[in-house]
Protein backbone atom coordinates (compact mmCIF):
# COMPACT_ATOMS: atom_id res chain seq x y z
CA UNK A 1 0.00 0.00 0.00
CA UNK A 2 1.70 3.28 -0.91
CA UNK A 3 1.36 6.45 1.17
CA UNK A 4 -0.32 9.29 0.29
CA UNK A 5 0.54 12.76 0.70
CA UNK A 6 -2.29 13.61 2.39
CA UNK A 7 -1.67 10.28 4.74
CA UNK A 8 1.88 11.62 5.70
CA UNK A 9 0.46 15.03 6.70
CA UNK A 10 -2.32 12.89 8.48
CA UNK A 11 0.06 10.65 10.44
CA UNK A 12 2.59 13.64 11.48
CA UNK A 13 -0.30 15.49 12.48
CA UNK A 14 -1.17 13.11 14.97
CA UNK A 15 2.37 12.85 16.00
CA UNK A 16 2.51 16.51 16.86
CA UNK A 17 -1.02 16.42 18.62
CA UNK A 18 0.01 13.62 20.64
CA UNK A 19 3.19 15.56 22.14
CA UNK A 20 1.68 18.07 23.31
CA UNK A 21 1.89 17.75 27.48
CA UNK A 22 4.69 15.36 26.25
CA UNK A 23 8.08 14.64 28.44
CA UNK A 24 10.53 17.93 27.03
CA UNK A 25 12.84 15.87 27.78
CA UNK A 26 12.14 13.02 25.61
CA UNK A 27 10.52 14.92 22.58
CA UNK A 28 12.00 18.05 20.25
CA UNK A 29 7.90 18.88 19.55
CA UNK A 30 7.27 18.32 23.45
CA UNK A 31 10.07 20.81 23.89
CA UNK A 32 8.96 23.05 21.95
CA UNK A 33 5.43 23.09 22.99
CA UNK A 34 6.58 23.72 26.52
CA UNK A 35 8.76 26.94 25.58
CA UNK A 36 5.65 28.37 24.44
CA UNK A 37 4.60 30.47 20.99
CA UNK A 38 7.03 32.25 21.38
CA UNK A 39 9.70 30.00 20.36
CA UNK A 40 8.04 28.54 17.92
CA UNK A 41 7.64 31.31 15.92
CA UNK A 42 11.37 31.91 16.42
CA UNK A 43 11.46 28.81 15.09
CA UNK A 44 9.29 29.06 12.29
CA UNK A 45 11.03 32.52 11.22
CA UNK A 46 14.63 30.99 11.40
CA UNK A 47 13.27 28.15 9.32
CA UNK A 48 12.26 30.81 6.76
CA UNK A 49 15.42 32.86 6.41
CA UNK A 50 17.04 29.63 5.61
CA UNK A 51 14.95 28.30 3.10
CA UNK A 52 15.42 32.00 1.33
CA UNK A 53 19.22 31.15 1.75
CA UNK A 54 18.96 27.53 0.29
CA UNK A 55 16.66 29.22 -2.33
CA UNK A 56 18.62 31.84 -3.79
CA UNK A 57 21.99 28.75 -3.44
CA UNK A 58 20.20 27.11 -5.36
CA UNK A 59 19.02 29.57 -8.04
CA UNK A 60 22.83 30.37 -8.42
CA UNK A 61 23.96 26.91 -8.89
CA UNK A 62 20.69 26.67 -11.62
CA UNK A 63 20.96 22.94 -12.38
CA UNK A 64 16.98 22.65 -12.54
CA UNK A 65 16.77 19.47 -11.01
CA UNK A 66 16.11 18.61 -7.50
CA UNK A 67 17.99 20.43 -4.85
CA UNK A 68 18.47 18.64 -1.34
CA UNK A 69 19.37 21.52 0.58
CA UNK A 70 15.86 23.50 -1.10
CA UNK A 71 13.93 20.63 -0.29
CA UNK A 72 15.29 19.74 3.24
CA UNK A 73 14.91 23.37 4.64
CA UNK A 74 11.62 24.01 3.28
CA UNK A 75 10.44 20.64 5.11
CA UNK A 76 12.03 22.18 8.16
CA UNK A 77 10.00 25.06 7.39
CA UNK A 78 6.78 23.50 6.44
CA UNK A 79 7.69 20.77 10.07
CA UNK A 80 7.99 24.16 12.28
CA UNK A 81 4.80 25.52 10.94
CA UNK A 82 2.35 22.27 11.73
CA UNK A 83 3.52 22.64 14.85
CA UNK A 84 2.83 26.38 15.36
CA UNK A 85 -0.67 25.72 13.79
CA UNK A 86 -1.04 22.30 16.23
CA UNK A 87 0.36 24.47 19.25
CA UNK A 88 -2.28 27.40 18.79
CA UNK A 89 -5.04 24.81 18.02
CA UNK A 90 -5.34 25.25 14.63
CA UNK A 91 -6.05 22.28 11.74
CA UNK A 92 -3.41 22.41 9.30
CA UNK A 93 -6.41 20.52 7.11
CA UNK A 94 -8.10 24.07 7.22
CA UNK A 95 -4.62 25.78 5.56
CA UNK A 96 -5.24 22.57 3.08
CA UNK A 97 -8.68 23.56 2.08
CA UNK A 98 -7.92 27.51 2.19
CA UNK A 99 -5.13 26.46 -0.51
CA UNK A 100 -8.40 24.32 -2.34
CA UNK A 101 -10.46 26.87 -2.35
CA UNK A 102 -8.11 29.26 -4.22
CA UNK A 103 -7.70 26.70 -7.04
CA UNK A 104 -9.32 28.88 -10.46
CA UNK A 105 -8.89 31.89 -9.04
CA UNK A 106 -5.92 34.41 -10.51
CA UNK A 107 -3.77 35.48 -7.88
CA UNK A 108 -4.15 38.96 -8.75
CA UNK A 109 -7.46 38.78 -8.19
CA UNK A 110 -7.62 36.64 -4.58
CA UNK A 111 -4.92 39.12 -3.53
CA UNK A 112 -7.26 41.89 -4.06
CA UNK A 113 -9.87 40.22 -2.45
CA UNK A 114 -7.77 40.13 0.52
CA UNK A 115 -7.31 44.03 0.17
CA UNK A 116 -3.26 43.34 -1.39
CA UNK A 117 -2.10 45.38 -3.41
CA UNK A 118 -0.63 43.15 -6.53
CA UNK A 119 2.76 43.55 -5.17
CA UNK A 120 1.99 42.45 -1.65
CA UNK A 121 4.28 40.19 0.26
CA UNK A 122 1.65 37.30 1.11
Amino acid sequence: MTTTRNDILDELVEVLKSRRGGDPGASYVASLYARGANKILEKVGEEAVEVILAGKDADARGTGGRDEALIGEVADLWFHSLVLLVHLNQEPRWVLEELASRFGTSGHVEKASRGQPDGGTS
